[in-house]
């Protein structure tokens, strides 16, 4: 971790010590910063898939697990920026179904949090993310075609919440499931935004159990943290002027590449 001669000269020691934790290595803010402001984007839903980049991006730097944390301050800005964009869009019977098996996934994720490579996790979403859009694409459903069963729903919103625990990458297992409703871009974003507040509050005492919210990641947050506002505006605006056919094609252009960095990042 980078330092630099000049962070705590005539700082007060209390000061010194702060920026002494904060992480100050140059290569990890140039991939740190793409990835919250992909974050914040996502929060928009038509990048739904891109925000599972984050943590992958930033594992080029730091580990996954120092990612994940150093990531939890932003995402709850994010999440309370989104849900006040979003708050008259939203599915509420749709929630009110998701949310309970997202969050059993949450306690199977803490369960097995150490005894899990997290890359072999990443592989996992990413060939389900890529196996997903084949489908998807080469089988397109037909107008009349019902939607998916429930039973599916709920494994695929105990995987989202597992996978989210993991390594924030909740998105491609829940969007296989929610994209075949065909909700409209903004009603899909605003149900997202409030389904993902209330997994990522959920993370926040087994985190701090599993010892990832110690000083040093959490300064580090701070320094990332003015970005949440800038990620969340961007899509924010993008999702209120972009037409549905658009809307869809850039949310599986995201799954797409989402897929291709898990996969590529389990077996390198």
């Amino acid at each position: 971790m980078g330092r630099t001669w000049w962070a705590t000269r005539g700082a007060s020691p209390a000061y010194a010590r702060a920026t002494m934790l904060i992480n100050t290595d140059p290569f990890f803010y140039a991939v740190a910063v793409p990835a919250v402001l992909l974050l914040g984007i996502s929060k928009s839903g038509f990048g739904a898939g891109f925000g599972s980049l984050a943590v992958p991006m930033m594992a080029i730097a730091v580990t996954v697990p120092q990612a994940a944390a150093i990531l939890m301050p932003v995402l709850l800005l994010m999440d309370l920026l989104g849900m006040a964009a979003f708050r008259n869009n939203v599915d509420r019977q749709l929630l009110k179904f998701l949310l309970p098996y997202g969050l059993i996934g949450i306690v199977i994720g803490a369960a097995l949090f150490k005894l899990l490579e997290p890359r072999w996790v990443a592989g996992i979403v990413g060939v389900f993310t890529l196996v997903f859009l084949a489908q998807r694409l080469l089988f397109p459903p037909r107008p009349d075609a019902p939607p998916p069963p429930r039973w599916l729903g709920r494994l695929l919103s105990v995987t989202s919440g597992f996978t989210s625990f993991i390594a924030h990458a909740g998105g491609p297992p829940l969007n296989a499931y929610v994209i075949p409703l065909e909700l409209s871009p903004l009603l899909f974003t605003g149900t997202m935004a409030f389904f993902y507040f209330f997994i990522n509050l959920a993370k926040w005492v087994p985190y701090a159990w599993l010892g990832l919210l110690d000083v040093q990641n959490m300064l580090t947050s701070l320094v990332l943290l003015p970005l949440a506002p800038l990620g969340v505006w961007l899509g924010v605006r993008i999702a209120h002027r972009i037409q549905p056919r658009l809307f869809y094609r850039l949310v599986y252009l995201g799954m797409f590449l989402t897929g291709i960095k898990l996969v590529w990042d389990a077996f390198h």
